[in-house]
């Protein structure tokens, strides 16, 4: 149990921005969710992360020892982009998993990252070694940052909680997008019909997607998508709403495509941010999949100038 005593220089500051000021291992995150679990308590009562805290407030942090990560070392290949004593950036395979849950608890990013860095991955959030920053769902391949160390992980969340990390992402569309570029500024919750499914709804979490045309071809279109948000399923949920969803989505589209592909053409190409410890300004992006070109190569005699 660690307490401490609110001075002056603190008075009216948020608990939950207070708390990774107090102790550097806490990020804004895991306050919010050891304020809510009761684990931190203003004089031994229980408060809100809007509380601002009062001199003389004495906080109380109940630090959760980390649990032994059950997850199994496994000697997967990787396709490394860059790597350093404090972060790793891979290229995520299509079809990889990147956290083990239900139904799979094998062959995902994790178990192939801690067979490669051992015990170097970073232990935020309660949970020794899994390092994840940001996630990318199962069939979306491309960049994505690990953290090997927690000073490491709490920058680079703050980072993408602060919008500074960019992210661009290449999509193939059914249809033929006809404005050049566009934004699309609609909030993502939950679906009602069916929870593992995400939906717009007005009561859900502000959602930004903004997206360029590369290509237009007879019958699809090659778009360029930067997100200044980070919802689940944002990107895929986001074109085909708007009646353009990406090619070989099996949950947003029925998935048929004259390519036989299953899951949907969704690569994270490119990834700007600032390292989390030298401060350097790092660009790193990750070649399209091989059957990605492959498909483009197919589609270039149908490609429509304009």
């Amino acid at each position: 149990m660690e307490k401490y005593k609110i001075g002056e220089e603190n008075v009216d500051c948020r608990i939950d921005k207070l708390i990774p000021v107090l102790n550097k291992n806490i990020t804004r995150m895991s306050a919010q969710k050891l304020l809510e679990e009761g684990k931190i308590l203003v004089n031994d009562k229980k408060e809100k992360p809007s509380y601002k805290v009062k001199v003389n407030d004495i906080i109380s942090i109940e630090i959760p020892e980390l649990k032994e990560t059950e997850i199994i070392p496994e000697n997967i290949p990787l396709d490394v982009l860059y790597e350093d004593e404090y972060i790793i950036v891979v290229n995520k395979a299509k079809g990889m998993v990147v956290h083990p849950a239900n139904g799979n608890y094998t062959g995902t990013l994790v178990n192939a990252l801690l067979y490669k860095c051992k015990d170097s991955l970073s232990g935020i959030g309660g949970e020794k070694r899994p390092g994840i920053v940001h996630r990318l769902d199962k069939d979306t391949s491309g960049v994505i940052i690990v953290a090997k160390c927690n000073k490491a992980h709490i920058n680079l969340s703050e980072q993408i909680k602060e919008h500074k990390v960019k992210k661009t992402y290449i999509a193939l569309v059914k249809g033929i997008v006809k404005d050049n570029e566009a934004t699309i500024d609609m909030p993502i919750g939950r679906s009602k019909k069916d929870r593992k499914k995400m939906d717009i709804d007005k009561n859900g979490k502000n959602a930004i997607t903004h997206f360029k045309v590369l290509k237009r071809y007879q019958g699809y279109t090659l778009l360029k998508v930067n997100i200044e948000t980070g919802r689940t399923h944002q990107i895929r949920v986001h074109l085909s709403t708007i009646g353009y969803p990406i090619v070989g989505d099996m949950v947003y589209s029925n998935g048929k495509n004259e390519f036989n592909v299953e899951g949907q053409m969704l690569h994270a190409w490119r990834i700007e941010f600032t390292h989390p410890i030298t401060g350097k300004e790092m660009v790193i992006e990750a070649p399209l999949p091989q059957y990605f070109e492959d498909i483009l190569k197919q589609l270039e005699n149908r490609r429509i100038n304009n």
